[in-house]
């Protein structure tokens, strides 16, 4: 008999595949195609009792880690976090993440990313909002209502389109009173220190007085729409709104800047974001809310969690962990 060798019998393995298998040689082929260069549409949907909820990427932003990204603590140490995270410690990526709610009755966006117009100025990694909306399905013309949980350019400035055109022309755009009363407030932008404070005192003007300043304010502790419940949830600005949305027994909470990238803000809350106007209260409402959300075992939507941004929280310590949602491939 002859001699069995791991190549002879490798050999013969693909003979008797190419022999069983019609087109392997031509597949094997075609292995070599020029990869696309492109990410997929980034949107997900999953159910929230008799709600559909999608959440639609409009990128992220990537940049050196600056050394005030932390007020309170160290660059280094904000670098030894992000490495135990197994990312880059020189450097952070921020992500985007809008939902839409579909009621049945209503369609609803809340929060509208860094506007499309930062699609060309990020070289694509960021402003995907629309693209992906209308990849998933979405029309912006079909949306009843936009809410907006605070005056941050990447919540607000997607309202606009890149030529400065309402970017969802049959929406109606409810805007936090407290949040529109403070950033259209004359005496408050006088008194606002130059630089950053300056610079979005501006850009809130210009996204809505591009609009005609037509919003709707609305306060807290009230439905902003059916099953959609505004909560107070300052610091990150004066008037910063999170959301509890519910359909029969379920509930998601829709936190948007109680914290910034969960690595470092969830699993450390004591740290002071420099994007947070009253790092104090911010910290404060942070403990607070996610006190809550882990005793009542609530999922969490987080803006800046990693996409899709639906997850679970646990205690950690003095902190909090992030457990992702499993991926469900059925609504």
């Amino acid at each position: 008999m002859a001699e069995l060798t791991r190549r002879s019998v490798l050999s013969a393995a693909v003979t008797i595949a190419g022999a069983f298998t019609p087109g392997l040689a031509a597949t094997a082929a075609r292995a070599g195609a020029a990869p696309s260069g492109k990410q997929a549409p980034g949107f997900y949907r999953y159910k929230l009792g008799d709600y559909e909820i999608t959440a639609v990427t409009d990128g992220a932003s990537t940049f050196s880690l600056p050394e005030n990204f932390v007020l309170n603590v160290k660059k280094e140490e904000v670098g030894s976090a992000l490495a135990a995270a197994y990312l880059d410690k020189e450097q952070i990526s921020v992500p985007y993440t809008p939902i839409v709610v579909n009621t049945g009755a209503k369609l609803i966006v809340i929060d509208t990313g860094t506007g499309e117009a930062n699609f060309e100025r990020s070289k694509g990694a960021a402003g995907q909002f629309q693209r992906n909306l209308a990849a998933a399905g979405l029309d912006r013309g079909a949306v009843d209502t936009v809410v907006i949980s605070h005056f941050h350019g990447d919540h607000v400035n997607g309202l606009l389109t890149a030529d400065n055109k309402p970017a969802f022309p049959n929406a109606e755009i409810l805007v936090p009173r407290a949040e529109w009363t403070f950033w259209t407030d004359d005496g408050e932008m006088s008194r606002a220190p130059q630089g950053r404070m300056q610079e979005l005192f501006r850009n809130n003007r210009r996204v809505f007085d591009a609009l005609g300043r037509k919003v709707t304010p609305y306060d807290w502790d009230k439905e902003v729409a059916p099953g959609i419940m505004a909560v107070a949830t300052v610091g990150h600005t004066p008037g910063h709104t999170s959301y509890v949305i519910s359909s029969g027994s379920s509930r998601v909470y829709v936190q948007s800047d109680v914290t910034n990238v969960p690595v470092l803000f969830a699993r450390h809350p004591g740290w002071h974001a420099a994007f947070d106007q009253d790092p104090k209260t911010a910290e404060e409402t942070r403990r607070k809310v996610y006190d809550m959300i882990t005793a009542e075992k609530m999922l969490i939507q987080g803006f800046h969690y990693p996409f899709p941004g639906l997850a679970h929280l646990e205690k950690a310590g003095d902190g909090y962990r992030e457990v992702p949602a499993p991926w469900n491939p059925v609504l």
